[in-house]
């Protein structure tokens, strides 16, 4: 098996492994767009637009 195929073993092979990923256009834009999609899912939860309204926050 492969370096890249296995599971890191420590907290550096990890912590390299990350630092590969930030330069890495492709997984950015998905880690942004995973980022987006949750945060409009919260806002939207938060100001009860599934329930056809709007929640007071406090």
């Amino acid at each position: 098996m492969t370096k890249e195929a296995r599971r890191p073993d420590t907290d550096e092979d990890r912590l390299e492994e990350l630092k590969a990923m930030v330069h890495d256009e492709r997984y950015m834009a998905g880690a942004i767009l995973r980022i987006a999609y949750v945060l409009s899912d919260e806002i939207m939860d938060g100001i009860g637009v599934s329930h056809g309204g709007w929640k007071q926050g406090f």
